[in-house]
Formats: structure tokens, sequence, C-alpha cells
């Protein structure tokens, strides 16, 4: 640490050889910011767990799925009619939501019906929206896509 509170990063190395080498070029960090950062950091387990939520997110029709999820419980048949995927595709797919506990399934005889998991998920879907709606503002790839004002990337139903 230097007199103003940076620690100086360097290779891992022995402890007896982590002296600051005067011949290379060192890197200062701010030592009480990377203390408090580092304490607030979740357990390595569950930032796994995060990151397989977001590998899952990473498919497009998967995504579609939740989206569609949005507006309420749906049958497979019909989630699989929205999406435009086949049943069985949109099964798997509902499969792989459930084992990473992002939708929930109920039965009434030999329909399942499925919904997002909790409001943290809708939360997620409707931030990821948000996020993505103010992307196309500022990076517009498709002129169609160049909203303008505060209007949503997913169109509401009209009654």
């Amino acid at each position: 640490m230097n007199s103003t509170g940076s620690v100086i990063l360097m290779p891992r190395r022995a402890a007896q050889d982590r002296q600051p080498d005067p011949e290379n070029t060192e890197r200062l960090v701010n030592a009480s910011q990377v203390d408090r950062v580092r304490a607030t950091m979740p357990p390595a387990a569950a930032t796994v767990d995060l990151a397989d939520v977001f590998n899952l997110l990473g498919e497009p029709s998967r995504v579609s799925i939740l989206i569609a999820l949005l507006s309420g419980p749906m049958a497979v048949r019909d989630l699989a009619a929205v999406v435009e995927l086949s049943e069985s595709a949109t099964s798997h797919a509902l499969r792989l939501l459930r084992a990473h506990r992002v939708v929930d399934v109920h039965r009434e005889g030999r329909n399942a019906f499925y919904a997002l998991a909790d409001s943290h998920v809708r939360l997620l879907l409707d931030l990821a929206l948000e996020h993505v709606g103010h992307s196309i503002l500022l990076h517009p790839t498709d002129p169609a896509d160049n909203l303008t004002g505060d209007e949503s990337c997913i169109q509401q139903p009209t009654e």
C-alpha cells in the first residue's frame, strides 16, 4: 500500500517475493473500494447460479416464451402457437426454465399451465426490455427499430 491508500497490484507470487519491482510499471488500486466491494459480493455458488440464468436467457425462443408469460399463465400448446415453435420444442424450453426456477407449472387434468416463477423474474424481464428499448434508441440498427419517447419493446394488447 502506498501513501494514498492504494495497493500495488502485482502478479501472484510467493509471499516473500511480493515486493514492488521498481523496474516494472505498477498499477494502483483503491484498497478501501476493493475491500468494500468484495464485502458485498455474493458467494461463488450464487454467482454461478446467476450466470446459469443469464446463459439460459441467451436463447431467443426461451426469452420469447418468457415474454409471452408476462401476460399470465398459459398452456404449452398456446405458448407454442405464440412463439411459433413445436409443442415439443416449447416443452423442452419450459423444462429448462423450470429447472432453473424461472417458471412454475400447475396442472389441471392433463393440461400443464406455465407462469413466471415470481415477481423477480417479471422485474428482470421488464428491466431487460426497458434496456433493449433504451439501446435501440441509442444504437438503432434498423430504421424500424428507431423508437421515440418512452415506447415499450413489446406491444400492449388492444382491447
